[in-house]
């Protein structure tokens, strides 16, 4: 739910930010499609969100321009983040910390590496091997020590997001037409 339009400071940053990303379901949307969810289906599989819920969900933050919706030539519709979307990661991967500090008593849920070199990275999102600041799309994520199977894992989508993968790359699998689907 978006804050109402009449709060007393209308050039609040903070306050525009949470009317695009203050919703539970939006950045659940984005991480997934950080980790290369990009089709309507798949989002609400993975998230088991009310269709209707993400169909207004992927439609706002289309509009606001943190993902793209490409339709091809055979009807099929995918979601893809833009540079606005990719912004978000030091958000996303911060978020991420700061569960796994208080909530993963096992350790993070997910650890993240330089995919040229292995090298962990830090919270700062710098290699400890090479010492660079790891652009998104050279980055592989892959189940930590705090990783807790769901028993999900048997849909392909699952078995693709808890292996190791770089970022932002697609989950491909044959399509399935869905209905509902927007």
């Amino acid at each position: 739910m978006s804050l109402p339009s009449t709060y007393a400071d209308r050039n609040c940053s903070l306050a525009r930010a949470l009317e695009v990303l203050g919703e539970r379901w939006t950045l659940l949307i984005i991480r997934d499609a950080f980790h290369g969810v990009r089709r309507f289906g798949d989002f609400a599989a993975q998230l088991g969100i009310p269709r209707a819920s993400l169909t207004s969900r992927l439609k706002f933050l289309v509009q606001e321009g943190v993902l793209a919706r490409e339709d091809d030539a055979a009807g099929n519709v995918e979601y893809q983040l833009t540079a606005k979307g990719i912004a978000l990661w030091p958000t996303v991967r911060t978020l991420m910390d700061w569960g796994d500090e208080f909530y993963s008593p096992n350790g993070a849920k997910r650890v993240m590496r330089h995919d040229q070199d292995k090298g962990l990275l830090d919270r700062e999102g710098r290699c400890q091997e090479c010492g660079s600041v790891i652009p998104v799309p050279e980055i592989q994520i892959e189940p930590g020590p705090g990783f807790e199977p769901t028993g999900s894992d048997h849909d392909p989508v699952s078995h693709a997001m808890n292996t190791p993968r770089r970022l932002l790359e697609p989950i491909t699998m044959p399509r399935i037409p869905v209905t509902g689907e927007r």
